[in-house]
């Protein structure tokens, strides 16, 4: 599994709850042929992180150009998802089948697949971020124009806004 000529490197991490999905799903990432390099933002020695602080660990190292694209895992997903959409650049999707998963990556070119460990069990989630990471972006007019739609929305956010008054 090559980007360009070298390894793909997969940002990976979890809360408490994921952390078992995580393990499994980072032991399957090491074994894959020709295998992406695995970097586990997950806190050392069994620490707890909250939920926003493990997505934005994963989420900003992609945006750095530290990891490619990312894992991440909770009880249901939904939680990861939300904060690593927070950060900016970065498109989250919550996975559970195949379908899904490919069309997050081709239609949207999602950068970071989200799991929940209460959700989908270890072999479905292997085949889920299989096909995923299998999957690329197939850019065409319409993919591209929304593309660029979400960019120019996130834009628009990052501008301060006047406050409004205050309501009594």
């Amino acid at each position: 599994m090559k980007a360009g000529g070298a390894a793909v490197r997969i940002a990976i991490g979890s809360d408490d709850v994921g952390r078992e999905l995580k393990e499994a799903i980072a032991a399957h990432l090491r074994g894959l042929p020709g295998g992406p390099v695995c970097l586990d933002l997950s806190p050392a020695g069994g620490g707890d992180l909250d939920v926003p602080e493990v997505a934005r660990l994963v989420a900003e190292s992609i945006r750095r150009g530290e990891a490619d694209r990312g894992v991440l895992v909770c009880g249901t997903g939904v939680g990861m998802a939300i904060a690593a959409n927070k950060v900016p650049g970065i498109r989250a999707a919550v996975c559970h089948d195949v379908y899904t998963a490919e069309h997050a990556r081709n239609s949207n070119d999602v950068q970071v697949i989200v799991f929940g460990s209460r959700v989908v069990g270890g072999e479905l989630a292997k085949r889920v971020l299989d096909a995923w990471l299998a999957a690329g972006f197939e850019p065409n007019e319409r993919r591209r124009r929304r593309m660029a739609q979400l960019a120019a929305l996130e834009r628009s956010y990052r501008r301060p806004t006047p406050r409004s008054p205050t309501r009594r």
